[in-house]
């Protein structure tokens, strides 16, 4: 049974991408992206439109993932080409590559520390700091962990979070934030000016608002389920917050393809050089991969995650609020 430094020892086979495949994934994926969007205005039926609109969100999200493994240095590290490219991409996605980087590196050498700063990921309160806490900050606390705030976060998480909240902590270090903001907004009030609301909405709009909405609930999803464990600072160890505090988020193909093998999250964070591709790989040649904690997308699955509130220490486990007495 491999557990620590044997079990990363053990992924490292597949941390080496095969760059043809890596070219060959990124290519595809920003000319369906680009098809997708372009579909949202050439075509005359609403319907085609509005097919197409869906899809642009889905492979938003998509090429976003493969990004966000360029940003790991998983994929295609050295080439000026693929850096100007996810450079673009991410502006476009209004998530400042720089802060980005930033925020994800703090999240995956923190993820489940019940003492850590929620830089990059949902934070988590216990039971009795929730309980100590001000009206005020459980109602913080509380609206992040929000389904509103997921449903909303190309607002929220992404414009003011990544955008608007950065720039205001340091407009020097972050004046890139504003100028994100900036362009963001000057390309959609081109497209509406120039084309129309409803090119607008589907070409731009809705796009943004779907694929943002299923990355906040994805990247939640996969450290708020129920089964996942969390660890005061002095007890944590990276392979438990992998394994324990991460989920295999078990799909169908399709969603699979369009989250870029996503949901096997915790092989990702067992070990972040492993290519999107060669996930399924290692999960199937490893045995200890194998027994991760799962969840879905279905319904059932999606209300217990967001049902989990708070980390109950005497129970050891997230709870919500019907077992739950507050104050």
């Amino acid at each position: 049974m491999l557990t620590g430094k044997e079990l990363i020892l053990a992924t490292k086979p597949f941390a080496k991408e095969v760059r043809w495949k890596s070219w060959y994934y990124t290519i595809t994926s920003f000319l369906l992206l680009i098809g997708s969007i372009a579909g949202t205005m050439l075509f005359d039926h609403l319907a085609l439109r509005i097919l197409c609109s869906v899809a642009a969100a889905l492979m938003l999200s998509r090429v976003f993932i493969i990004f966000h493994d360029y940003q790991h240095h998983t994929i295609l590290r050295g080439s000026k080409a693929a850096d100007a490219l996810f450079t673009v991409f991410g502006i476009y996605m209004i998530t400042p590559p720089n802060i980005w980087k930033r925020s994800h590196d703090h999240h995956h050498a923190h993820n489940a520390k019940l003492f850590s700063a929620s830089i990059g990921s949902y934070p988590i309160m216990t039971r009795q700091k929730f309980m100590e806490a001000s009206k005020m900050e459980r109602f913080g606390y509380l609206a992040v962990r929000h389904p509103i705030n997921m449903f909303f976060a190309y607002f929220t998480t992404f414009m003011y979070g990544m955008c608007v909240q950065s720039f205001l902590s340091s407009p020097r270090r972050h004046w890139d934030s504003l100028a994100v903001l900036i362009l963001h907004y000057t390309i959609a009030i081109f497209l509406f000016f120039k084309f129309g609301w409803l090119t607008w909405f589907l070409t731009f709009f809705l796009p943004f608002f779907l694929s943002h909405m299923l990355g906040a609930y994805l990247f939640y999803a996969q450290h708020n389920f129920p089964g996942v464990t969390f660890k005061r600072n002095a007890d944590w160890t990276y392979t438990h917050a992998a394994l324990e505090s991460s989920s295999f988020m078990d799909l169908n193909p399709f969603m699979q393809w369009v989250t870029a093998n996503i949901g096997f999250h915790h092989i990702h964070h067992l070990n972040s050089k492993i290519p999107f591709y060669r996930l399924p790989e290692a999960m199937a040649a490893i045995p200890e991969l194998q027994t991760a904690k799962v969840t879905t997308l279905k319904p059932s699955d999606i209300v217990a995650c967001l049902r989990l509130k708070v980390w109950d220490a005497d129970q050891n486990r997230m709870i919500g609020f019907d077992e739950m007495k507050m104050a």
